[in-house]
């Protein structure tokens, strides 16, 4: 029997780079995605969606029973005004649940347009109620807090203002103050501001501390990524509405991995009333499959200081491979669209979109036209043999990196 919860399950909101990306995070458990249009956002080196990638999008999400929320991030200058009104309505005819804005000027126009609800940025650096407060005022439906707030600031600024709350539970985080960051643009001439981040702050860089002293190279502005999944408790015992995973740029086994992690998490709250499981420990090595710095609890439950600065070349940040993505079933086997080469006799592993991780031998391959294999090559599209747990859209993983 179901135990009933004193709090609601929070939402859980995936980065979806891409239409591929935005179905993977959604068949893994995703209650909601966030992504980019071509413009206005702060990721523009990412597979940003067209008007027709949107409206696909939003159909396949909404299919599936979850929200989408598209970024309207940057900041802006008087040029790039121009057209904004009529791409907040359009966003609106084509379905879009909400937009995440941080500038004060595209936060009227777009209420003005009779566009989304909109959502406050973390890049607004909403860090106390009476803050809230005046954004709600403004017509802000949600607030994104910055990275700087903890569970108890969210708790405080939820109950003063009445407004959701969405906070990050997962991903990088950035050194500058809710990601308020120049550093691109004296080293590449890139606006941080306006979408052009190159993530200056994870490079190396060579110190000259004194006459006395050799240089030495240090990774000294960059921080360890954000892993909450020890704090669940924490996050919904706050009333946190939102748990955002970070990273729009990073790969489909990523967008996978993280969320059915979190997904599973939270189901586990809602059939149990708790997150004790014995599971724990095996979420917690799926999160260590995925590209990252070492872990933090950043500021949730103390501010960050010293120790959540990453100090190594990301040794932990080795990503398990992914051999493909299964892009059709037959009655025998599984079309698998290979992205890492692997051979005959090889051993993988199905991560399914609930429950454990499955290993496999690939004991026999074949061409789509039945022919056999001795090794895949990148690009092409095997069968493998059909075993349990095989959907389209399942990723198969290789054991070895």
């Amino acid at each position: 029997m179901t135990k009933k919860l004193n709090f609601p399950i929070p939402e859980l909101l995936a980065p979806a780079g891409s239409l591929e990306k935005l179905k993977t995070a959604v068949l893994y458990g995703a209650s909601a995605v966030y992504l980019g249009g071509q413009r206005y956002g702060l990721r523009a080196a990412a597979d940003n969606f067209n008007r027709e990638q949107m409206i696909m999008a939003v159909q396949f999400a909404h299919a599936h029973g979850a929200k989408v929320h598209v970024v309207l991030n940057a900041f802006l200058h008087d040029s790039d005004f121009v057209g904004l009104s009529e791409y907040a309505k359009d966003l609106r005819l084509i379905g879009v649940d909400s937009v995440i804005v941080s500038d004060l000027g595209v936060i009227q126009t777009v209420i003005a347009a009779g566009g989304p609800e909109v959502h406050l940025s973390t890049q607004a650096s909403c860090l106390n109620a009476s803050a809230a407060k005046l954004w709600k005022a403004m017509g802000v439906t949600r607030v994104v807090l910055g990275r700087e707030a903890s569970l108890e600031d969210a708790k405080a600024i939820k109950l003063a203002s009445g407004l959701e709350v969405e906070m990050f539970v997962h991903g990088s985080m950035c050194m500058a103050f809710s990601g308020h960051c120049v550093i691109s643009n004296y080293t590449q001439g890139r606006d941080s501001n306006r979408g052009g981040c190159a993530h200056s702050c994870r490079h190396e860089y060579r110190i000259g501390l004194s006459d006395s002293e050799q240089e030495k190279n240090s990774f000294f502005m960059s921080s360890k990524d954000l892993e909450g999944l020890r704090q669940l408790k924490g996050y919904v015992d706050a009333g946190v509405d939102s748990l955002k995973i970070e990273g729009r740029m990073k790969s489909v086994h990523y967008a996978g991995t993280v969320t059915r992690v979190y997904a599973e998490a939270l189901a586990h709250y809602a059939e149990h009333g708790n997150f004790l499981s014995d599971r724990l420990e095996e979420w917690a090595s799926e999160l260590r499959k995925v590209h990252h710095r070492a872990y933090t609890e950043a500021s949730l439950i103390k501010p960050a200081d010293e120790s959540s600065i990453h100090n190594g070349r990301d040794s932990e940040g080795v990503e398990s491979a992914v051999a493909g993505p299964i892009v059709a079933l037959t009655k025998d086997a599984m079309v698998i669209e290979v992205r890492k080469k692997f051979r005959l006799g090889e051993e993988l592993e199905l991560v399914p979109f609930r429950g454990k991780s499955q290993t496999f031998t690939a004991n026999r391959l074949r061409t789509l036209s039945d022919n056999p294999l001795e090794e895949t090559k990148p690009g092409s599209l095997v069968k493998i043999d059909l075993i349990p747990g095989a959907a389209e859209h399942v990723l198969v993983r290789s054991t070895g990196i």
